[in-house]
Protein backbone atom coordinates (compact mmCIF):
# COMPACT_ATOMS: atom_id res chain seq x y z
CA UNK A 1 0.00 0.00 0.00
CA UNK A 2 0.92 3.34 -0.95
CA UNK A 3 -0.83 6.29 -0.42
CA UNK A 4 0.64 9.78 -2.27
CA UNK A 5 -1.31 12.61 -0.63
CA UNK A 6 -1.32 16.65 -0.81
CA UNK A 7 -2.85 18.87 1.53
CA UNK A 8 -3.47 22.20 0.59
CA UNK A 9 -5.06 25.54 1.93
CA UNK A 10 -4.50 28.99 3.51
CA UNK A 11 -1.52 29.07 5.99
CA UNK A 12 -3.66 29.01 9.41
CA UNK A 13 -5.87 26.60 8.11
CA UNK A 14 -3.48 23.73 10.08
CA UNK A 15 -2.54 22.50 6.83
CA UNK A 16 1.14 21.23 7.80
CA UNK A 17 -0.03 20.32 11.14
CA UNK A 18 -2.95 17.98 9.76
CA UNK A 19 0.02 16.61 7.07
CA UNK A 20 2.73 15.73 10.61
CA UNK A 21 0.50 14.09 12.49
CA UNK A 22 -0.88 11.94 9.47
CA UNK A 23 2.93 11.71 8.82
CA UNK A 24 3.66 10.35 12.33
CA UNK A 25 0.54 8.37 12.88
CA UNK A 26 2.22 6.14 9.46
CA UNK A 27 5.07 6.29 11.32
CA UNK A 28 3.48 4.44 14.64
CA UNK A 29 2.22 1.83 12.14
CA UNK A 30 5.64 1.16 11.19
CA UNK A 31 5.18 2.22 7.94
CA UNK A 32 7.64 4.42 5.82
CA UNK A 33 6.43 8.13 5.96
CA UNK A 34 7.61 11.32 4.27
CA UNK A 35 6.49 15.01 4.97
CA UNK A 36 7.43 17.64 2.55
CA UNK A 37 5.68 20.87 3.53
CA UNK A 38 5.69 24.15 1.19
CA UNK A 39 4.32 27.46 1.69
CA UNK A 40 4.56 30.92 0.83
CA UNK A 41 6.85 33.57 2.79
CA UNK A 42 3.69 35.61 4.50
CA UNK A 43 2.62 31.93 6.48
CA UNK A 44 -0.74 32.72 7.54
CA UNK A 45 -3.25 33.93 5.41
CA UNK A 46 -0.73 32.65 2.03
CA UNK A 47 -1.22 29.66 0.69
CA UNK A 48 0.19 26.58 2.37
CA UNK A 49 0.59 22.70 0.92
CA UNK A 50 2.17 19.48 2.21
CA UNK A 51 3.10 16.48 0.58
CA UNK A 52 2.58 13.13 2.45
CA UNK A 53 3.36 9.90 1.16
CA UNK A 54 2.52 6.81 3.61
CA UNK A 55 4.02 3.48 2.14
CA UNK A 56 4.54 -0.27 2.68
CA UNK A 57 7.79 0.29 0.40
CA UNK A 58 10.99 3.05 0.65
CA UNK A 59 9.80 5.99 -0.60
CA UNK A 60 12.25 6.96 -3.30
CA UNK A 61 10.90 10.76 -4.00
CA UNK A 62 8.94 13.30 -2.04
CA UNK A 63 8.45 14.87 -5.31
CA UNK A 64 5.21 14.04 -6.55
CA UNK A 65 3.20 15.45 -10.05
CA UNK A 66 0.31 13.53 -9.43
CA UNK A 67 -1.59 12.37 -5.97
CA UNK A 68 -3.74 9.61 -5.41
CA UNK A 69 -5.78 11.95 -2.68
CA UNK A 70 -5.93 15.91 -2.45
CA UNK A 71 -7.28 17.69 0.23
CA UNK A 72 -8.20 21.00 -0.22
CA UNK A 73 -9.14 23.67 1.78
CA UNK A 74 -9.61 26.52 -0.40
CA UNK A 75 -10.29 27.81 -4.03
CA UNK A 76 -6.52 28.56 -5.17
CA UNK A 77 -5.79 25.31 -4.17
CA UNK A 78 -8.46 23.88 -6.03
CA UNK A 79 -7.84 25.62 -8.85
CA UNK A 80 -4.19 24.22 -8.37
CA UNK A 81 -4.26 20.64 -7.37
CA UNK A 82 -7.57 19.49 -8.72
CA UNK A 83 -6.08 18.50 -12.44
CA UNK A 84 -3.09 16.85 -10.12
CA UNK A 85 -5.72 13.79 -8.76
CA UNK A 86 -4.50 11.15 -10.26
CA UNK A 87 -7.77 9.30 -12.56
CA UNK A 88 -9.52 6.90 -9.39
CA UNK A 89 -7.87 9.29 -7.11
CA UNK A 90 -9.87 11.04 -4.15
CA UNK A 91 -10.37 14.84 -3.83
CA UNK A 92 -11.61 15.86 -0.21
CA UNK A 93 -13.09 19.55 -0.30
CA UNK A 94 -15.03 22.03 2.50
CA UNK A 95 -17.21 23.65 0.57
CA UNK A 96 -16.20 26.49 2.66
CA UNK A 97 -15.23 29.59 0.50
CA UNK A 98 -15.11 27.12 -2.86
CA UNK A 99 -17.10 28.81 -5.87
CA UNK A 100 -16.06 26.57 -8.29
CA UNK A 101 -16.36 23.38 -7.21
CA UNK A 102 -15.06 19.69 -8.33
CA UNK A 103 -16.27 18.34 -11.23
CA UNK A 104 -13.96 15.73 -12.42
CA UNK A 105 -16.00 12.77 -13.43
CA UNK A 106 -12.93 10.30 -13.56
CA UNK A 107 -12.77 11.07 -9.25
CA UNK A 108 -14.13 9.83 -6.28
CA UNK A 109 -15.08 13.35 -4.54
CA UNK A 110 -16.01 14.19 -1.07
CA UNK A 111 -16.60 17.10 1.23
CA UNK A 112 -16.74 17.80 4.77
CA UNK A 113 -18.13 20.68 6.25
CA UNK A 114 -14.92 21.20 8.29
CA UNK A 115 -15.08 25.20 9.14
CA UNK A 116 -19.03 25.02 9.88
CA UNK A 117 -18.09 21.82 12.29
CA UNK A 118 -15.57 23.49 13.76
CA UNK A 119 -17.62 26.31 14.63
CA UNK A 120 -20.26 23.82 16.25
CA UNK A 121 -17.57 22.60 18.28
CA UNK A 122 -16.98 26.26 19.63
CA UNK A 123 -13.34 25.62 18.66
CA UNK A 124 -11.97 26.82 15.43
CA UNK A 125 -8.93 25.15 15.85
CA UNK A 126 -10.58 21.80 15.66
CA UNK A 127 -10.97 22.86 11.97
CA UNK A 128 -8.07 20.55 10.74
CA UNK A 129 -8.97 17.14 12.62
CA UNK A 130 -12.43 17.39 11.56
CA UNK A 131 -10.77 17.26 8.04
CA UNK A 132 -8.52 14.53 8.87
CA UNK A 133 -11.34 12.42 10.38
CA UNK A 134 -13.08 12.79 7.61
CA UNK A 135 -10.00 11.71 5.49
CA UNK A 136 -9.55 8.93 7.73
CA UNK A 137 -13.29 7.67 7.31
CA UNK A 138 -12.95 7.76 3.38
CA UNK A 139 -9.09 6.45 3.20
CA UNK A 140 -8.69 4.48 6.52
CA UNK A 141 -4.76 4.10 5.90
CA UNK A 142 -3.64 4.61 9.58
CA UNK A 143 -5.88 3.73 12.85
CA UNK A 144 -7.48 5.79 15.01
CA UNK A 145 -5.12 4.66 17.78
CA UNK A 146 -2.13 5.54 15.70
CA UNK A 147 -3.28 8.89 15.28
CA UNK A 148 -3.51 9.45 18.88
CA UNK A 149 0.03 8.41 19.06
CA UNK A 150 0.76 10.53 16.26
CA UNK A 151 -0.83 13.87 18.34
CA UNK A 152 1.00 12.82 21.45
CA UNK A 153 4.44 12.73 19.16
CA UNK A 154 3.79 15.86 17.50
CA UNK A 155 1.97 18.59 19.76
CA UNK A 156 4.14 19.72 22.90
CA UNK A 157 3.39 18.16 25.96
CA UNK A 158 1.82 21.57 27.23
CA UNK A 159 -0.93 20.95 25.24
CA UNK A 160 -1.49 17.28 25.19
CA UNK A 161 -4.75 18.26 26.97
CA UNK A 162 -6.10 18.80 23.96
CA UNK A 163 -5.54 15.50 22.65
CA UNK A 164 -9.34 14.23 23.64
CA UNK A 165 -10.66 17.11 22.29
CA UNK A 166 -8.61 16.71 19.04
CA UNK A 167 -10.09 12.87 18.89
CA UNK A 168 -13.53 14.05 19.42
CA UNK A 169 -13.18 16.36 15.92
CA UNK A 170 -11.62 13.50 14.07
CA UNK A 171 -14.75 11.46 15.48
CA UNK A 172 -17.05 14.26 13.93
CA UNK A 173 -15.56 14.64 10.22
CA UNK A 174 -15.77 11.06 10.19
CA UNK A 175 -19.61 11.10 10.55
CA UNK A 176 -19.79 13.88 8.56
CA UNK A 177 -18.60 13.65 5.52
CA UNK A 178 -20.24 13.25 2.47
CA UNK A 179 -19.93 11.54 -1.12
CA UNK A 180 -20.36 14.20 -4.21
CA UNK A 181 -19.18 11.80 -6.46
CA UNK A 182 -18.28 7.99 -6.65
CA UNK A 183 -16.60 6.73 -9.25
Amino acid sequence: MTEEIIIAGFGGQGVLSMGKILAYSGIMQDQEVSWMPSYGPEMRGGTANVTVIISDNRISSPVLKKFDTAIILNQQSMDKFESDVKPGGTLLYDPNGITSHPERKDINIFKIPGAALAAEMGNPKTFNMIVLGAFLKVKPIVAIENVKKGLEKSLPERHHKLIPLNIEAIQKGMVNVESVNSI
